[in-house]
């Protein structure tokens, strides 16, 4: 005679597979590595744009130096390195481009002359686009 053997299948608490306790602790866990990642991510590209718009500033003071060598007087707007302002004589610009007015947050530099402590100034407000602030907030100039 032959011996039967009978395998029962495991009953479906006895199976294998993850709670909903335990998937809802995988999620949390993953959501934190995001947000951990993406603050790094963004606050690197803040201070990335802080730098930018220090070179900006700076880059921006030598083209308005240039303007006033070319023509003897310093430009009225920052626009006038762009575009050649009427009655001024000797300009050979232009000395930027449209977009070189604007900081890396896609705020106009202001331009003023004359400036609080020099014969003009340019500033970004940075990251909050508002006078002052601190961090990624603050002022960049050239006085």
């Amino acid at each position: 005679m032959h011996k039967r053997s009978f395998t029962r299948s495991p009953s479906p608490s006895a199976q294998g597979g993850f709670s909903l306790v335990e998937i809802i602790i995988v999620v949390v866990l993953i959501g934190g590595i995001v947000a951990f990642a993406a603050s790094n991510v963004f606050g690197g590209r803040d201070r990335a744009n802080v730098r930018l718009a220090t070179a900006q500033v700076q880059t921006l003071a030598e083209k308005v130096n240039q303007f006033e060598m070319d023509t003897g007087t310093l430009p009225n707007s920052l626009s006038d390195l762009v575009n050649s302002p009427g009655g001024v004589s000797g300009w050979l610009g232009p000395y930027a481009k449209a977009g070189d007015l604007n900081d890396p947050w896609n705020t106009p530099f202001e331009y003023r002359v004359p400036g609080d402590s020099g014969a003009f100034d340019i500033v970004s407000y940075g990251a909050d686009r508002k006078p002052g602030g601190e961090s990624v907030d603050a002022d960049i100039r050239y006085e």
